[in-house]
């Protein structure tokens, strides 16, 4: 799978404050690449140089083979993106909004047409073309944001905090949206999230802070490198968990043990068949993981 951005020792400073310093990742072709971090990690000033939007200090950024610094309009055309407050035109129409989005690629006349009939389609914002975006809802709007960043059908899709504020429904409808374009366009997603059951559905993360890289791999390679599993048994009295030796938590029907790995729960189990009567076991979460790598809880909001 080849590596569709590859970024190498980038660097950005503002004034005394080293927003980026020395980054260096890659992300494959058609993943999920989830970018984490607080507010003041980095993650938007990274996002804006990889658009053209800001300028680096130093460092090297390749999108599709393309050099950034070389050609930056090839890099554009290759990008989708999602900001994570709306760049729609409140007094203008759907239509208008998504008409003038298309023209400077070139999507015109009955071109312009067929892809919106697909994106309303794919979407569901037909019953809306003829309505100012300043009258949608938050839901309606992202909608129409998504549909902007894909009409010109980019190979890599940014999503800076992309279903922060939206009701279940149409954070459920949004990513049943992305999971059909990687299927069908082999599209790469490049996420900033502050939810972190969307970061563990990535194939790959990267979490920032203070401008650097303090943890990446897989969720799993994550959870496994920086949170134990959890056991909770069901049906045991507390003086039986007491003897089991570990920390426990009490739960209003059970109990919660912390063990380090799997391995330590099987054991535990072989040697108390009789405790375990009923229980489960449980990975940490990615929320386990950014506080354990940052000593900080991921929460909503805009920031570098």
């Amino acid at each position: 799978m080849k590596e569709i951005i590859q970024i190498r020792h980038l660097n950005k400073s503002f004034g005394e404050v080293k927003a980026v310093r020395d980054l260096s990742f890659q992300v494959k072709e058609g993943e999920l690449f989830a970018f984490l971090g607080v507010n003041g990690a980095g993650k938007s000033t990274t996002i804006n140089i990889l658009c053209g939007q800001l300028a680096k200090d130093s460092g090297e950024i390749v999108i599709d083979g393309c050099r950034l610094d070389r050609d930056l309009d090839s890099v554009k055309s290759r990008l989708g993106v999602v900001f994570q407050n709306s760049v729609l035109d409140g007094a203008l129409s759907v239509y208008d909004n998504l008409e003038s989005r298309a023209a400077p690629y070139g999507i015109v006349g009955k071109a312009f047409r067929d892809r919106l009939s697909e994106l309303c389609s794919l979407l569901d914002f037909g019953d809306f073309l003829k309505r100012p975006v300043g009258k949608l809802s938050g839901g309606q709007r992202r909608r129409i944001d998504v549909a902007r960043a894909l009409f010109h059908r980019p190979k890599i899709l940014i999503l800076d905090e992309p279903t922060t504020g939206l009701d279940p429904q149409t954070r459920k409808t949004l990513w049943e949206v992305i999971a059909s374009l990687r299927r069908s366009e082999n599209m790469t997603v490049f996420l900033t999230t502050h939810y972190m059951e969307e970061a563990a559905e990535a194939d790959d993360v990267v979490i920032l802070d203070a401008g650097k890289i303090v943890a990446e791999g897989t969720p799993l390679e994550l959870k496994n490198a920086y949170t134990g599993d959890y056991v909770t048994v069901y049906g045991a009295k507390e003086e039986e968990i007491r003897r089991l030796g570990r920390e426990y938590e009490v739960l209003k029907d059970a109990y919660r043990l912390s063990v380090p790995n799997t391995g330590a729960v099987t054991e535990m189990i072989l040697a108390h068949p009789e405790i375990f009567r009923d229980y489960e076991v449980t990975k940490g979460k990615m929320d386990d993981v950014f506080l354990a790598v940052t000593g900080k809880k991921l929460t909503g909001g805009a920031g570098v």
